[in-house]
């Protein structure tokens, strides 16, 4: 007990407070800058952390972790753009509600979602941290696969009515996370015999062309469109009988991105669209997702923002972070004395309560900021609506040109944003090609190492461990509910029609 004390008044001093302050903030206007996100924003604020103490160096950090999370659903719901990857899944439902004239209401629950998604991931960092890593441990190539391949069947749900385009994008995605090195034996591939594509492309360039760039296109195109104008966006949270009665969404989303955030190389991105996929499957308003239902901002929003906290357990416990950001993280936390590995807890004890007390209050600040944000970004997008693309095209920019340095990002952002541009005039959907490119490389990886361990036997994949054979079964039992709902749905189109020509008949 007098450690959990010493480590709330750790957290609960003048500067640690401020520090978590500025740093969401500033991470929710990162975030909801396309191109930019979490690596950007840490970047830019690590080197101010160098003169502070150890719990406000690390509460300025991970307030701008948290808060550019958040603030990538600001303007994924308000223009189809999503500010972080993480965020892409938000715009299925969020973008459609806007057009629906329920901006308010998109914006209260993608709010609402983070904010209980972040605050369960704390408590179940708080309490289930060793456990979760033990168990965390045994997931393998082929465990991770299996997982994968249960994320991908997303890819139907986000079809729009045509399966075999959604199908078409995902492939595009997935051919494109192919470029450059292969991740087992290093060989250029698809390259073209260009080095500058030997390194791969990354997913902030193709997010940006494909979302952004795209975005700007379509909406030029349809400058005189009035439909084509930003909205006015306010800010309303949802009722309590409006959330108690998608309780169970918000904490199934929760619960998914506080395991997948556990599991070392997923991340955020990858939790947002598993999430979607399950609620595509158990939703009770399964029917309406990606027509403008707030499940699906739930199921995104609630698990990206559980991942911010669940993604320390790998990191703390283990010493093995999860993604880009939590690797920053760790290196922050070395350079200020904290040494993540199975002795922390033992030895830092305090500081690691301290970390735990400051995730809880930067959620509480990112609720309590994101009134102000989403003014700043309305003031922002009264603007000229010129002034406002020409904007989002210099940030995009920025954002894929400094995630690795390489100019050849901006030609592959341009690139993808003019195929995007004309796939979105066929009416093929973007989100298959982003989910593609989003899991392709994990699904490969794992493919790859676990055929590895099998000596190229993929049948032993469904016999490998009880985790394995549990999640390949739940992909079997998915793919025959959505042949069987597929099926369903065409004898009830056809009886319907048989019923109404019979009318007209009489």
């Amino acid at each position: 007990m007098n450690i959990i004390l010493a480590a709330v008044s750790d957290a609960f001093t003048w500067q640690a407070l401020l520090a978590i302050v500025i740093g969401t903030w500033a991470g929710i206007i990162i975030g909801g800058l396309p191109g930019l996100g979490s690596v950007v924003g840490l970047t830019i604020f690590l080197p101010f952390t160098f003169g502070m103490s150890t719990i406000t160096s690390m509460a300025l950090l991970i307030g701008v972790y948290c808060g550019s999370v958040y603030g990538g659903s600001i303007t994924a719901i308000l223009i189809n753009t999503p500010g972080t990857p993480q965020s892409a899944a938000t715009t299925f439902d969020g973008y459609p509600m806007t057009q629906q004239g329920r901006v308010d209401e998109a914006l209260g629950w993608a709010t609402f979602a983070s904010f209980f998604g972040g605050i369960l991931s704390c408590v179940i960092l708080i309490f289930c941290a060793p456990q979760l890593a033990k168990f965390a441990v045994n997931f393998g190539s082929i465990e991770v696969f299996a997982l994968i391949c249960l994320a991908m069947m997303c890819i139907v749900g986000v079809s729009k009515g045509s399966v075999m385009k959604g199908l078409v994008c995902g492939m595009v995605g997935f051919f494109l996370s192919m470029v450059g090195s292969d991740p087992i034996t290093g060989a250029d591939r698809f390259t073209f015999g260009s080095y500058a594509l030997s390194s791969g492309l990354t997913l902030i360039p193709v997010v940006v062309g494909a979302f952004a760039l795209s975005e700007i296109f379509m909406r030029f195109a349809t400058r005189d469109d009035p439909s084509a104008k930003i909205p006015e966006a306010n800010l309303r949270f949802p009722k309590f009988g409006e959330w108690f009665k998608r309780l169970v969404e918000l904490v199934r989303g929760s619960l998914i991105g506080s395991f997948i955030g556990a599991l070392p190389g997923t991340g955020a991105a990858a939790a947002a669209f598993i999430s979607y996929a399950t609620a595509q499957k158990l939703s009770p308003r399964r029917h309406r997702l990606g027509k403008g239902e707030p499940d699906g901002i739930i199921a995104s929003e609630s698990s990206n923002n559980a991942v911010t906290g669940s993604s320390f357990i790998p990191t703390l416990a283990l010493g093995i972070p999860g993604d880009v950001v939590t690797a920053m993280m760790m290196g922050a936390m070395v350079i200020h004395g904290i040494t993540p590995g199975v002795r922390l807890m033992v030895d830092q004890a305090q500081t690691v309560y301290s970390l735990f007390v400051v995730l809880i209050i930067v959620n509480v600040a990112m609720l309590i900021l994101s009134k102000p944000s989403i003014g700043l970004f309305r003031y922002l997008f009264r603007l000229h609506q010129g002034y406002i693309m020409a904007a989002i095209v210099i940030f995009s920019f920025i954002g894929a040109a400094t995630v690795r340095g390489n100019p050849l990002d901006l030609v592959v952002a341009v690139l993808t944003g003019i195929l995007a541009y004309a796939l979105r005039r066929a009416d093929y959907p973007m989100a298959p090609l982003v989910i593609g490119m989003v899991l392709g490389p994990e699904l490969e990886s794992s493919l790859r190492r676990g055929l590895l361990i099998k000596r190229g036997d993929f049948l032993e994949f469904f016999t490998h461990s009880g985790i394995s054979m549990v999640l390949f079964s739940l992909l079997a039992l998915f793919i025959v509910w959505t042949v069987w709902s597929s099926i369903a749905q065409q004898r009830q189109a056809s009886t319907a029609s048989r019923h109404a020509e019979s009318n007209s008949a009489k």
